[in-house]
């Protein structure tokens, strides 16, 4: 009786403690969320064994609620927590807990205690990270244990000699600039608005310990041939592998090799993986070292191949196992509306590749992100052919391109073995491109069992070479981009022929929208539209595969933020034509791949039209409804039925409700309904423009309001036939505006001097403004300013003054073309030694193709000839 009274006492502490934990932690407010974020709890987020395809069968998963602080950059480790964070989601999604910015000046520090028991002992313990965004520093017991920089890729660190016996301490600092620094960060940016979404720094996959024998397998890599599958075991010191292959438990091949050799392993009556049939091998490998027990792990391997060849037609094509399978893709950029970066569950993740099968695709490009690997492993399951991008390079500046590659070559790696990647993607729509040549035909010789897609989307690269062949050169593919399509890549040599991104058809869903004032997509159609427009759009799709065409990406399954292109909403709650019409459409290219799975959930859209009600709402609206709800649903009704009056009218009731502080959702209404210095919003925006930037970051309302001052009050003065704007006049009408209209004012000024090469003024009111809002400014404006200086002026007073405008354009990393800029006005003004110098730097950092302006300059500068 006494031992029941302890064990009921002790499941009722068990049950406060985890009770306390679980009010320590609430998922904050989202516009919108998924229906798994009701599954998500502190207890144990993210259960799954976060690594598939290297699998031991003992772990300790440190995923739950830890201690977190955001300090300024470069602070000690903080003595007082700020509260706590739910790990691995990013810090700014709201499953975190905290749906906080991490600004580019502060710090995140993550904390917690873990045990190690007496059984370990002897072992080695892992410490693993699913990925921590950006720059990681790991401390154990308060010792640095090591460090890991970049954003996607996993890492591990052996902690084995800082630990003791019992409680011990990690804690983990993180810096993340998100878009303001080199690293490679994807879409992710402070503020999101249009093609750039929130961001997601810190830990955002699973944190988890291994304890594992003195020799132990670090990691393995499997490339498939045509009847044998190379294995190569790496460990941590010298070993052999036992390595056996298995179908359904049966072992069919095995092989002992020293570990780092690769072992080529011939597989009888192989069984090819494709998506019609996404056979899997089971992998055993056993390290044997000196009969001691050695370790064990469990893997896997897809038996396929991938090359471009030639059909009966002549046409180059994708050829899967030797047979042409044309890749029908979408693509998925790996966003939730709950968790950011990270999907609310293993079953969240997993419908994602199941709703795209479902639809009839055989292809996902995951667009600009690596996902965890159980991402890639219910991919190798469920049989969907991947293209992966790598994540595009922060900037074009020396050490962005160093931190670029760096980070490609741990992508390869760390996905390397997955089955289902077909495909890398270098470079996306000419995005900080450099060195095309170079890199393509790296990614080739890495791994030459793949497809490399040098460049997709050329038509965005503005700087490409009017070759064809430039733009795609060494790539095994010609890709172009066509909104809303489809179009067709042309015919080259030895590459087939893709259409990298089309579609972009927006379909609004009422009531699963993130944000429906700024919703938006390449093309807009109503729901009882679409389906109807969607298969027209196929059938001419597939004239170019007759043609052809070897694969095409469909912009995009679901819906991300403010982006509402999807064929599924953000929720993952509705699809916009039913499933089976749209397998069907699909058919005209390639048959449905698999059944639809029993459990897969998703309700079809209303395609009845919602603004048939506007009539009705209106008029109850005239008559005194001001119910907030009503208002903030009627005004964008009334601004789809082009009723501007009546739009401006509701909205100015809406906002006339509103009290301070303003809501993200409040002010983009207010920023969508405010177009007018006389508007209602504009007044708002200006009283409470600190608040506002805070809210919607970065300087959003400044913005704002300068674009409405300058088409209000500047640009009738500027744009009209008058030859002599009256500046005090316009300066007069800004002066209530304060620092926006400061600024606009000097801004438009500046342009417009500097565009009719207004000598007399330009200069000065260039440097006025530099020297009041230099910050502000951007890098390729200044640029622009002292370039126009430099061809417009022959004092050395005026070229040195916009010689330091030059200067400010490289505060954040010196571009050659700036560097350029610099040295010629610096040598114009007279100071040739500083100028020649300056120049040598510049052609040693251009790329290839653009050297040959800059010798060019640089020998005029040797020889005392003019550069102007």
């Amino acid at each position: 009786m006494k031992k029941c009274r302890l064990l009921f006492t002790l499941l009722l502490f068990l049950q406060a403690v985890l009770a306390c934990a679980q009010q320590s932690w609430h998922m904050q407010p989202t516009p919108i969320k998924t229906r798994w974020a009701a599954d998500v709890s502190p207890e144990n987020p993210w259960p799954e064994y976060p690594r598939p395809q290297l699998q031991r069968p003992a772990w300790q998963n440190l995923n739950g609620l830890w201690d977190y602080a955001i300090t300024p950059n470069n602070a000690p480790r903080p003595k007082t927590w700020q509260g706590k964070i739910l790990v691995p989601f990013p810090l700014e999604s709201a499953l975190s807990g905290v749906k906080k910015p991490l600004l580019p000046n502060q710090q995140l520090w993550y904390n917690r205690n873990f045990n190690v028991n007496e059984s370990t002992k002897g072992k080695h313990i892992l410490l693993h990270f699913g990925a921590v965004d950006w720059q990681a520093t790991v401390y154990v017991n308060g010792k640095k244990a090591g460090a890991h920089t970049g954003g996607y890729q996993a890492f591990t660190l052996d902690i084995t000699a800082l630990l003791q016996t019992g409680d011990n301490n990690l804690t983990v600092a993180v810096y993340d600039p998100t878009d303001q620094g080199i690293n490679p960060h994807g879409k992710q940016v402070l503020q999101p608005q249009g093609i750039r979404y929130t961001a997601s720094s810190g830990i955002w996959q699973t944190v988890w310990l291994e304890a594992v024998p003195e020799v132990y397998i670090t990691d393995i890599k499997i490339t498939p041939a045509d009847s044998a599958l190379k294995i190569q075991v790496n460990t941590n010191t010298n070993a052999t592998a036992a390595i056996a292959i298995m179908d359904k438990g049966k072992v069919v091949a095995t092989a002992t090799v020293p570990a780092g050799q690769e072992a080529s392993i011939t597989i009888p009556q192989v069984h090819h993986w494709s998506p019609e049939d996404p056979f899997l091998y089971d992998i055993n490998i056993k390290l044997q070292n000196n009969d001691q027990p050695g370790d064990e792990v469990n893997s896997y391997a897809g038996m396929r191949t991938i090359a471009i060849k030639k059909d009966e037609k002549g046409q180059e094509r994708i050829f899967l196992n030797g047979k042409y399978t044309y890749n029908l893709g979408v693509l998925d950029q790996g966003f939730w509306p709950d968790g950011g970066y990270t999907a609310p569950t293993d079953e969240a993740l997993r419908f994602d590749i199941e709703a795209v099968k479902a639809m009839g695709f055989n292809t996902i490009r995951k667009h600009i992100k690596l996902e965890p690997a159980r991402w890639y492993y219910h991919c190798d399951k469920l049989g969907i052919l991947v293209w992966q991008d790598m994540v595009t390079a922060g900037d074009e500046t020396p050490a962005a391109k160093k931190e670029f590659e760096n980070e490609n070559k741990e992508n390869i790696a760390l996905l390397y073995n997955y089955p289902s990647i077909i495909c890398w993607v270098l470079f996306n729509e000419g995005w900080a491109r450099y060195d095309q040549q170079r890199l393509t035909e790296w990614m080739k010789s890495t791994d030459p069992g793949r497809i490399i897609n040098g460049h997709t989307g050329e038509n965005y690269d503005r700087r490409a070479s009017q070759d064809p062949n430039q733009r795609w050169i060494s790539s095994d593919l010609t890709d172009i981009h066509d909104y809303p399509g489809p179009g067709i890549a042309p015919s080259l040599p030895g590459k087939a022929r893709v259409l990298g991104e089309w579609g972009g058809v927006q379909v609004r869903v009422r009531n699963h929208q993130w944000n429906a004032a700024d919703g938006w997509g390449y093309i807009s159609v109503l729901p009882s539209q679409f389906a109807s427009k969607y298969a027209f759009m196929v059938k001419h799709l597939k004239i170019y595969e007759e043609e052809g065409l070897s694969g095409s990406i469909y912009t995009e399954p679901f819906d991300v933020e403010t982006e509402e292109n999807g064929l599924i909403t953000y929720d993952r709650e509705i699809i916009k034509i039913p499933v089976q019409q749209i397998r069907a459409i699909h058919e005209l290219l390639i048959p449905p791949t698999a059944a639809l799975a029993a459990d897969f959930k998703i309700r079809d859209m209303d395609t009845s039209n919602p603004d048939n009600r506007y009539t009705a709402m209106l008029q109850d609206f005239l008559s005194g409804k001001r119910d907030t709800g009503f208002l903030k649903e009627l005004a964008p009704m009334a601004a789809r039925q082009n009723d501007p009056a009546n739009a401006k009218a509701i909205a100015a009731a809406y906002m006339g409700q509103l009290t301070a502080p303003y809501t993200r959702s409040q002010w983009n209404f207010i920023f969508t309904y405010t177009s007018n210095t006389d508007d209602k919003g504009f007044n708002l925006i200006n009283t409470h423009r600190d608040a506002a930037n805070r809210t919607l970051g970065g300087r959003q309302a400044d913005i704002k309001l300068m674009n409405i001052i300058y088409s209000d009050k500047i640009a009738p003065f500027i744009t009209g036939t008058d030859e002599n704007p009256d500046w005090t006049k316009m300066a007069a009408s800004i002066k209530p505006f304060g620092l926006p209209g400061a600024e606009i004012y000097l801004r438009a000024k500046t342009i417009y001097h500097m565009n009719n090469k207004e000598w007399k003024h330009f200069a000065g009111t260039a440097d006025k403004y530099i020297q009041q809002f230099a910050a502000t400014i951007s890098a390729a404006d200044l640029n622009k300013f002292a370039w126009s200086a430099f061809t417009g002026y022959t004092d050395s007073t005026t070229l040195l003054t916009a010689a330091t405008w030059s200067k400010l354009s490289m505060r954040q990393g010196e571009v050659p073309a700036y560097m350029d800029t610099h040295a010629n006005l610096l040598y114009k003004a007279g100071k040739k030694t500083a100028a020649i110098a300056m120049e040598e730097k510049a052609l040693k950092m251009a790329p290839p193709e653009e050297k040959k302006n800059y010798e060019d300059t640089l020998g005029k500068m040797k020889n005392n000839q003019q550069t102007w």
